[in-house]
């Protein structure tokens, strides 16, 4: 088969956004080797990219980049897909017996495109109706970060938010809603620069039409200060 015929496989595939499940696909040894250890080989890796591409990496703006791209895939980007980086989220004992739906809207989200390793960026909007616990609300933030923070597809990020707040709860009733743009869509292949993608999760009362109304209703209001 030749190189092109393959490149074009693989970009169909990347586009159809195929998946195997809910979990994000790691290999048993994914964390035999330590951070140090990662960060050195990624360092390497991104020598050998540089130089393939025919950059000089003896310039004064470039010899650094190896050491900074292996730090940053490790410790920032891709920091979500260690397990000890979750973050604790507490609850608390819903006391004053608010029964109504809560929702946090406009989490700024930063995750990559496992396709193209390219950004996305958007906003997620969660919702949830308490069975007896909450949560803080810095602590939504903190999960759609953690699980934004590996190679992602949207969808999968999506239904992981609201997976992870239904065991935290205790409860079926949590929804999530994210609008974001690839950066694989709006700067390389078709560059459309205003396209965005909205994902959707609904679980437990959720599916219900009024109360899933609601939950859109309220992520668009007007909340500027």
């Amino acid at each position: 088969m030749d190189l092109d015929k393959q490149i074009k496989e693989i970009e169909a595939l990347g586009n159809d956004h195929v998946g195997t499940s809910t979990d994000t696909p790691l290999r048993k040894d994914a964390f035999e080797l330590s951070d140090i250890e990662k960060i050195a080989s990624i360092k390497k890796d991104v020598t050998s990219i540089l130089e393939t591409l025919g950059m000089d990496l003896t310039d004064d703006s470039l010899k650094g980049t190896p050491n900074r791209v292996a730090k940053m895939f490790v410790q920032e980007i891709f920091g979500g897909l260690h397990p000890d980086r979750k973050p604790k989220a507490s609850t608390f004992d819903n006391k004053y017996k608010y029964g109504e739906m809560l929702v946090e809207k406009n989490i700024t989200l930063y995750s990559t495109c496992e396709h193209h390793l390219l950004p996305i960026v958007g906003r997620a909007h969660i919702a949830y109706i308490s069975k007896g616990t909450v949560v803080g609300l810095s602590k939504m933030n903190r999960i759609v970060d953690y699980y934004a923070k590996r190679p992602q597809v949207q969808e999968r990020l999506t239904m992981q938010i609201v997976k992870e707040l239904q065991e935290i709860l205790g409860t079926e009733d949590v929804a999530c809603v994210i609008d974001a743009k690839h950066l694989c869509v709006n700067s390389r292949g078709i560059r459309d620069v205003d396209s965005s993608t909205v994902t959707s999760e609904f679980g437990g009362t959720f599916k219900n039409s009024e109360t899933r109304r609601e939950f859109l209703d309220y992520i668009k209001l007007d909340t500027e200060f």
